[in-house]
């Protein structure tokens, strides 16, 4: 379960410090830090998702900037960080160079593509016990695998032992169908990627419908809960440091062609459900994906949590869109986890989130390595 207590573990606080050198709106690191890690410095380009971390992750130092023009001993001075106790670096650089969903950006000259390399270039600086690299499942497939071969490499060239595995979230209790390519580094030689352990699938049902029943375009931040009895596990999980009211409530705002469309799609349907004279506008719908327009289904796990604007994920009963919170929870985001900036920034924020919980489940496999 997705707890806000740290796991217990042998190790002191000084034993346990880490970084996270692309760090979103903080899933990687919450994730982390439940696990028994001290995370102590994010870096992040983007000040939207700097003020969420800033905002929920008082502890950690922020540093607004491009990773490419900082020096890692200076970022450590700037956080307090001795080197010699960094246990861990983290991250995952942007993904849209890597991601199979965005052909149009998916190619090796991509210049988000070489991030990786700012990645090595903090560890090989700073050394830490351990490094954890993630990204979306299309790197390893990008170039016939240039890339991934090349991560292997760098580590490896680096002093560390490297493992590589593509893990599912839902496997690990995350009620959405995502995959992930995690590589782990170890000084140590022990550090192993466990096969996820065999949980029960939580659903969409099982995650957000105890939310409050939401309009078209809904604009209010905070409200309360539709109810607060016979709440799935994952429901009590996520509300476990919460009230009576829930914040992050907001909704994308549609036209009326967009809502008739919206009434055509059953659970589990898509684009291919409307009728053609609504679809009008569209030059060639057959260049449309699956996901364009897609209704979850209650009694699955979400598909991914991607692009709000481009996927328009809908609401299994109601004729709208995901709210922020709705997408927060199918990312394993607990409810005092609260978003800043605009919609706009705040769907995105989560849509390129890691899972906390995924990241908790790599999180505690690394403290159980360093504390043998």
């Amino acid at each position: 379960m997705l707890g806000a207590i740290r796991e217990i573990t042998n190790l002191t606080e000084s034993e346990r410090v880490g970084i996270d050198l692309f760090a979103g709106a903080g899933g990687l690191s919450l994730g982390l830090s439940q696990a028994g890690f001290d995370m102590r410095l994010g870096i992040e380009i983007d000040p939207n998702c700097a003020e969420t971390l800033r905002r929920n992750k008082r502890n950690m130092k922020v540093i607004v900037s491009d990773i490419q023009s900082l020096r890692p001993s200076e970022i450590m001075r700037l956080a307090r960080i001795n080197r010699k106790e960094l246990a861990l670096i983290a991250g995952g650089p942007p993904c849209r160079g890597f991601s199979v969903s965005n052909k149009r950006n998916r190619r090796l000259d991509n210049p988000l593509n070489t991030l990786y390399l700012e990645f090595f270039r903090f560890v090989k600086e700073l050394s830490p016990k351990m490094f954890l690299f993630e990204n979306v499942e299309g790197l390893s497939t990008l170039g016939e695998g240039v890339i991934l071969r090349d991560i292997l490499r760098l580590g490896r060239k680096t002093g560390y032992s490297v493992q590589y595995a593509i893990v599912r979230a839902e496997c690990l209790g995350v009620p959405q169908r995502r995959k992930r390519i995690l590589f782990i580094g170890s000084a140590k030689d022990d550090a192993q990627i466990p096969t996820p352990e065999s949980n029960e699938i939580c659903t969409v049902k099982d995650a957000i419908d105890d939310l409050p029943v939401l309009g078209n375009g809904n604009n209010i931040d905070m409200l309360e809960y539709s109810r607060n009895s016979d709440l799935s596990d994952y429901e009590k999980t996520m509300r476990q440091n919460s009230g009576r009211e829930v914040s992050n409530n907001l909704v994308t705002k549609n036209g009326g062609l967009v809502t008739k469309r919206y009434l055509h799609i059953p659970q589990g349907g898509n684009w291919r459900n409307i009728p053609h004279n609504l679809m009008s506008n569209y030059k060639n719908l057959e260049n449309c994906h699956g996901w364009i327009y897609y209704r979850l289904k209650w009694n699955e796990p979400s598909i991914v949590i991607g692009n709000f604007r481009k996927n328009m994920l809908i609401h299994p009963e109601q004729h709208r869109g995901l709210s922020v919170r709705e997408a927060a929870r199918l990312q394993s985001f607990p409810d005092d986890y609260v978003f800043s900036g605009k919609l706009g920034s705040q769907q995105q924020q989560i849509a390129n989130a890691v899972p906390p919980l995924l990241a908790k489940w790599v999180g505690k496999s690394l403290m159980k390595a360093m504390e043998n």
